[in-house]
């Protein structure tokens, strides 16, 4: 069965659209209000300008490569933007951010009409941004099922797409549109690249190729450390199935027998006995029609003899010498470097640990991430990890926001940096400008490592949080349109302002 959603119109209808988030639109925001949202370019190139008139300091996002405005920030009041853009072969479209008192209003860009080119996914690799696509290729993974984002692969590559829209044009109806993996999708959308991933960006679905086998239900999908049996229960209306193990998986799992009758075809894996920590895979069959290659996936995973856990839920667990836990967080604080005596911290909560064998000579310090196994016990009622070893750990360097300045975009190299508070831009995830004589923008600052989720909310409110406390975050450097920040840091500790 095929699935055709068209839009004719959308890439006009997008540069007349007035948006604001919390569906506000722009005369209703007493923050922000613009002359125009919508700011159009000849395709020859040049310049427009509009008034923006705001009650608080303000910034501009721009993540568009294509197009210069003429300043990112500003002070209370009115004020000039100038968008400029040189000439274009093919028309763009794109959208800016204005930031201010918590709000967003949002200005569509419109340079010349857009141009849909057909293309592989290499072509759309090596192609200009902001120049929308139209490509054809199967679905292998889905990340998000509300707002859409999945990867798109054919045989010349795989792109990642951010954001779907569904049959009205509208977002976070992914699910509505019964994609699949293993699906053959033909999709439109404009072109970005972020932090080096290529992306199309809110795309409209042309067409849906269903695949030939599905996974109608698993038997055991989450295994007892013991090991045991798996079962897939497939629909099959190709030629055949066949199964792909992934090489990380091979020595644990598989195949013990495929039964089919008809269309119904039965999958039994074996899993063997589990002495590390929880582990997973996920299963690919495929069939073909003689033509395509088809596929649908599932997930198995299997319990371990190590605990994957949160400090809150390792405090929360019963005393065990038996049961392993590991924990990742950041090392508060130590009181005996010879044998590893220290406090961890995650965004859920705090533990002591008592020893960590080879502390001493590991060369960690307060403010390093570590990550340790080791077993619940207890001094006195008070919660403590015993008999620990380190497993891993991530540096953390204490530096200046200028010398942070001169360091490359690496989002696994941490920086720990200290400074004031100047201006907080999004109190529900932290956005927020830092100050030690030098000024960066910290994209996110969460209440401890390890957050995702709603348990990277809220950390302003949580602390009381204000302008001129002093701040120290760990973080690494990223950067946004060129501007460099701090992304995704999380909390350390403050000082408030008096």
């Amino acid at each position: 069965m095929k699935l055709k959603y068209f839009f004719p119109l959308f890439f006009v209808a997008v540069a007349l659209m007035v948006s604001c988030e919390e569906e506000a639109t722009m005369t209703l925001l007493d923050e922000i209000q613009v002359s125009s949202s919508y700011v159009s370019i000849p395709v020859e190139g040049g310049s427009t300008s509009i008034t923006v008139t705001t009650n608080d300091s303000w910034t501009l996002e721009n993540s568009l490569q294509w197009l210069t405005i003429s300043s990112t920030s500003g002070s209370a009041g009115e004020s000039t933007l100038t968008f400029s853009a040189s000439s274009t072969l093919d028309g763009r479209i794109g959208e800016v951010k204005i930031l201010c008192g918590g709000k967003t209003q949002r200005i569509n860009v419109i340079q010349g009409l857009a141009v849909i080119s057909s293309a592989t996914c290499a072509e759309v690799i090596a192609g200009p941004d902001d120049k929308t696509y139209q490509v054809t290729g199967v679905c292998t993974a889905i990340a998000n099922t509300t707002y859409g984002n999945w990867y798109l692969e054919d045989a010349t590559g795989s792109i990642y797409i951010y954001g779907t829209l569904d049959a009205k044009g509208a977002t976070k109806n992914f699910l509505s549109l019964g994609l699949e993996v293993g699906d053959e999708v033909t999709v439109q959308g404009p072109k970005t690249t972020y932090n080096g991933t290529v992306e199309l960006v809110n795309v409209t679905v042309i067409e849906i190729n269903k695949s030939l086998v599905k996974v109608d239900s698993v038997k055991n999908a989450t295994l007892p450390m013991e090991g045991g049996e798996f079962i897939a229960y497939l629909t099959c209306k190709g030629q055949g199935v066949s199964v792909d193990i992934p090489a990380d998986a091979e020595s644990w799992l598989s195949i013990s027998s495929i039964q089919s009758a008809g269309t119904s075809v039965v999958v039994k894996f074996n899993a063997a006995e589990n002495a590390g920590g929880d582990r997973g895979t996920t299963l690919t069959f495929h069939t073909t029609d003689g033509t395509k290659d088809y596929s649908a996936q599932t997930t198995l995973t299997q319990k371990g003899a190590i605990l994957n856990v949160s400090v809150a839920d390792f405090i929360a667990a019963a005393v065990s010498t038996a049961q392993q836990y590991r924990l990742s967080g950041v090392i508060t604080s130590i009181s005996d470097a010879s044998t590893g005596k220290l406090n961890i911290r995650d965004f859920s909560g705090e533990v002591y640990v008592y020893k960590i064998v080879d502390f001493a000579t590991s060369g960690l310090k307060v403010g390093d991430i570590i990550t340790i196994v080791g077993t619940r016990a207890a001094y006195n009622g008070t919660p403590q990890m015993s008999g620990a070893v380190l497993e891993s750990f991530i540096p953390v360097t204490s530096a200046t926001i200028a010398e942070v300045l001169t360091k490359p975009d690496d989002a696994n190299t941490y920086f720990m940096v200290t400074g004031v508070i100047t201006s907080i831009v999004n109190e529900t995830y932290g956005n927020l400008y830092l100050n030690d004589g030098s000024e960066i923008y910290v994209y996110g600052c969460y209440p401890g490592y390890g957050a995702t989720g709603d348990f990277r909310k809220y950390l302003i409110t949580t602390k009381g949080l204000k302008v001129g406390d002093t701040l120290t975050v760990i973080a690494p450097k990223g950067s946004y349109s060129g501007s460099p920040q701090l992304s995704n840091s999380f909390y350390f500790s403050h000082v408030s302002a008096k």
